[in-house]
């Protein structure tokens, strides 16, 4: 069986994800087979495995970190939230229904055996498990009821513990120390190691605070680790992507509603030189975009509601009648037809009137379609013709079918081997269900490409995107920034004594 070791945070966005991702590109290098695990992960940015199941994207990152096919094993339970009180609930991939916070809560402990099905697995195939908590160890009201999610699954794993305290907030001894102090004996004895996230400035200065710390919660500092630019996805940075930059040589406005998933989509358009990827959510902040994107989302009625009361459905309508092209994907493809219908209740019931810009009608369905797909795009008119036959690889996630008489993609289902068209097009106006549709380099360019011809501007003067190759080298990057500034010899004695 694998030897195993948890970061746990201080709090949500305390750097979990990247460090643990950090501690996989380093092990991995090293010579050690190592997987990612996360028993409990709640986000609407999800993922699509080459089987057809449904995980989050934070163990999609460590995996690809670890330099391993991502694996539905590595978060066997994916919250996505539909409200402020409710989630659909995702085990081992497929759902297992929509509950409230408290219902959820009160049948958590059954999902016990799943979870340790999909650890135990990974721990036969591997020499290293580097899992990853959520929120904060120290949650009081919730303490009695995680079998797995923070001190639960170090139990169950017999996994040492780091936590990670984010002092770019501010306040990081009291993160960590009010952390600690609120742990029981038998958890307190789990921790093996303090980290201090997101530094910035001179480390001499803080170097009596960390003797300190030390000093009072009896547990070494393993790290003070930098606050370092990397461009690594992570699940949590969505909050920082609010941004009213300067519109650059080609200006495009992603339209950040409410319930917004799957925001990775548009990373590969946010690194090309040249090119602002601003996300908008309101009319002072729409500007004179070049693109608008409709992006996926968790409620598609309710998004299109707020769209329409904010008045930005009134401005994308405008943007349209220019002659100016807007792109939908998933929900946003959706919410771009004539009409969305919901029979059976799946988001808000009955129906509702379109944005209009294309000629689609879409039926919420109760099946949830969940697939990888590859192929190309049709031939396509308009402004965005540049993008006939450039390669679309990418996943499904959706509840819903739309009807559309002038397809966007000719794809297969790589998962069921069936060649299908998605999508549709009218005008200037693009719809597809394909999440990841620019991801390839190729069609990145095309797009960057055509919207520079739209505007008359040389398209040599913007740059390209960047491929595989660069992300890998950003893990690189994350690895030598783990070595320099965390005490991996100390790390790797914690990992070796286990529990």
């Amino acid at each position: 069986m694998a030897k195993s070791i948890m970061i746990q945070g201080t709090m949500s966005n305390a750097g979990k994800s990247i460090l643990a991702a950090g501690l996989c590109r380093v092990f991995k290098q090293d010579g050690y087979k190592v997987a990612p695990f996360k028993a409990q992960n709640m986000a609407l940015n999800s993922f699509i495995t080459s089987e057809g199941l449904e995980m989050g994207r934070a163990q999609v990152v460590q995996a690809e970190a670890a330099g391993i096919e991502p694996s539905v094993l590595m978060n066997p339970i994916l919250l996505k939230p539909t409200n402020d009180v409710g989630s659909q609930i995702i085990v081992n991939g497929e759902v297992r229904g929509q509950m409230n916070a408290r219902d959820y809560f009160a049948m958590k402990k059954e999902l016990l055996p799943d979870v340790m099905k999909a650890y135990n697995k990974l721990s036969e195939e591997n020499d290293i498990i580097v899992i990853e908590g959520a929120g904060s160890p120290a949650e009081i009201n919730l303490k009695d009821d995680d079998p797995f999610v923070n001190m639960g699954m170090a139990r169950e794993a017999k996994a040492p513990v780091l936590i990670v305290g984010d002092i770019d907030r501010g306040g990081v001894f009291a993160q960590l120390y009010g952390t600690v102090a609120l742990l029981d004996d038998e958890e307190r004895s789990m921790v093996k190691g303090l980290i201090i996230n997101k530094f910035r400035g001179d480390e001499s200065i803080l170097t009596p605070g960390v003797k300190q710390i030390e000093e009072i919660a009896g547990i070494p500092v393993v790290g003070v680790v930098p606050y370092v630019h990397l461009d690594i996805d992570d699940e949590d940075s969505l909050s920082e992507r609010l941004t009213d930059g300067a519109a650059q040589l080609i200006d495009i406005a992603v339209m950040r509603i409410p319930r917004l998933s799957n925001f990775t989509d548009f990373k590969v358009l946010e690194n090309i030189e040249g090119v602002s990827l601003r996300y908008v959510d309101s009319t002072a902040r729409f500007g004179s975009p070049d693109l608008v994107i409709l992006p996926g989302t968790k409620n598609t009625m309710k998004d299109l509601a707020w769209l329409r009361e904010s008045g930005l459905e009134a401005k994308i309508k405008q943007h349209a009648a220019a002659g100016k092209p807007v792109f939908g994907i998933c929900g946003g493809y959706q919410m771009l037809g004539e009409e969305l219908s919901d029979p059976y209740g799946v988001e808000e019931g009955g129906e509702m009137r379109g944005i209009g810009l294309l000629p689609t009608r879409t039926v919420f369905t109760q099946q949830k379609d969940r697939t990888r797909v590859g192929g190309v795009f049709s031939i396509v008119g308009g402004a965005l013709k540049g993008l006939s036959g450039c390669p679309v690889e990418g996943y499904e996630i959706h509840m819903g079918e739309t009807a559309s008489s002038k397809a966007l993609t000719e794809i297969v289902d790589t998962v069921s081997g069936v060649s299908k068209r998605d999508g549709c097009y009218r005008g200037n106006v693009y719809g597809s269900y394909v999440h990841g549709i620019f991801d390839c380099q190729a069609t990145a360019d095309a797009l960057i490409k055509a919207l520079a011809e739209m505007k008359g501007i040389d398209p040599s003067i913007v740059g390209k995107a960047t491929g595989k190759e660069y992300k890998e080298q950003q893990y690189d990057l994350l690895a030598d920034t783990v070595r320099a500034h965390m005490d991996m010899k100390k790390i790797y004695e914690i990992l070796e004594a286990g529990l």
